[in-house]
């Protein structure tokens, strides 16, 4: 029997003994021994727990139990988190995760912690929650070079965006909405400013491209800006809006990434990846095009994916599987700001000073427009172009990337 412990009990956590409890047989029939959870360290007691005989408080139980071969961490941040994650690695157990903060800051330095002590650290459910993704990259398309990945990867922001598209819901009130079923934190900033977005993008780069990408040289917009008129004008193009996070190569031994709103046409497959649900593409140079579908978060599809590295790890107990990407080299993360694409912009301005300063466009339009607003979609060209001609409009102005 192997016996795992359990960092945290809240909403994901107490997904995890769930599922280990309920699925037991199975789970014990895919792991090839049975898995028992010994400890839950929380911070209260959970006395109405059906589980509040495992609950402990003292985390140095946990480090020092021989008996304690793999550990799953879902306390989430980067402070605590990384604290007991590092000294169960340097104790030589296991560590499964949920925790993308972790994985995109620290998730270098703890692999090779993990390598050193021939133990595995694991965090499929870091990125598309219940989604199977780094498994695939790292195993079932590891004959590909994979030369650009993207997708929607935060369900708070899909639902909020989804909302406004198909009920005409303004922001604030799906936020709202959001918010009361639970998808939205009290602080939501993580969610709509593309935070969370930049950290799973990084995490699934540093997979693909194999070195390691600060999440502070990854370009985010979030979703703050984006009104009920975009969504209008959107529509009369045959697009809708999505945030999605986006890796690519930009030439040898160089990638890109960023995070930002789109206008993807509704013939595109992620169009149609509504409400909570996750969508990420991946393109190989064997492959092809490939789309990873599914819940992107929630209690027990991210308890899905977490169990399911637990009894990976289990199967690996005495062998470390391979995982993990070098440091970058100098250079290695171009500026976002230079990819060349069109644009879709919203501006009040003249149309003498749209055309000195952006060419021809192509206008779109929307009923009940101000007579002085325009929106039109650019030439591709680059950020820093579009900037520094708006700029020099010297106006108010939307813009977003029409993909």
């Amino acid at each position: 029997m192997i016996k795992i412990a359990v960092l945290g009990f809240g909403t994901v956590g107490s997904g995890v003994v769930e599922v280990m409890h309920e699925n037991r047989v199975s789970i014990a029939h895919n792991a090839a021994d049975e898995i028992e959870v010994k400890y839950i360290l929380a911070r209260s007691s959970h006395a109405d727990s059906p589980y509040a005989h495992l609950v402990i408080h003292d985390f140095s139980l946990i480090e020092q139990d021989p008996e304690i071969r793999i550990v799953v961490e879902v306390i989430g941040g980067a402070t605590v988190a990384y604290d007991y994650t590092k000294r169960c690695l340097l104790a030589g157990k296991s560590v499964v995760t949920a925790n993308k903060e972790l994985v995109a800051t620290h998730g270098q330095e703890l692999l090779a912690i993990a390598k050193e002590k021939n133990a595995n650290y694991l965090f499929e459910a870091s990125v598309g929650g219940g989604i199977p993704i780094i498994r695939p990259i790292t195993q079932c398309l590891a004959a590909n070079e994979i030369d650009e990945i993207y997708g929607i990867l935060n369900g708070t922001t899909n639902y909020i965006l989804t909302e406004m598209i198909q009920c005409g819901t303004s922001f604030d009130t799906a936020l709202r909405q959001a918010q009361e079923k639970g998808y939205a934190e009290l602080d939501p900033t993580a969610d709509i400013d593309g935070i969370d977005a930049c950290r799973k993008i990084c995490i699934l780069a540093d997979l693909c491209f194999g070195r390691h990408i600060d999440p502070h040289d990854v370009k985010t917009r979030g979703i703050r800006g984006v009104d009920l008129a975009d969504v209008a004008y959107a529509r009369s193009l045959g697009y809708k809006i999505k945030l999605l996070g986006r890796a690519l190569r930009t030439g040898d031994g160089h990638i890109t990434a960023y995070v930002a709103p789109h206008l993807i046409k509704n013939s595109s497959l992620l169009s149609n990846v509504d409400g909570v649900m996750n969508g990420i593409v991946v393109h190989g140079n064997a492959i092809g095009e490939a789309m990873f579908y599914g819940a992107g978060a929630g209690k027990r599809p991210t308890a899905s994916a977490v169990v399911a590295d637990v009894i990976d790890a289990a199967k690996h107990l005495k062998a470390r599987k391979f995982l993990g990407w070098d440091e970058p080299m100098p250079g290695y993360v171009t500026d976002a700001d230079d990819l060349v694409m069109p644009w879709y912009v919203r501006v009040r301005a003249s149309l003498t000073a749209i055309g000195t300063e952006l060419g021809n466009v192509r206008f779109v339009t929307r009923r009940g427009a101000p007579l002085d607003e325009y929106a039109f979609v650019t030439a591709p060209m680059t950020h820093r172009h579009l900037h520094d001609s708006l700029a020099n409009m010297e106006v108010l102005s939307h813009y977003r990337i029409l993909d």
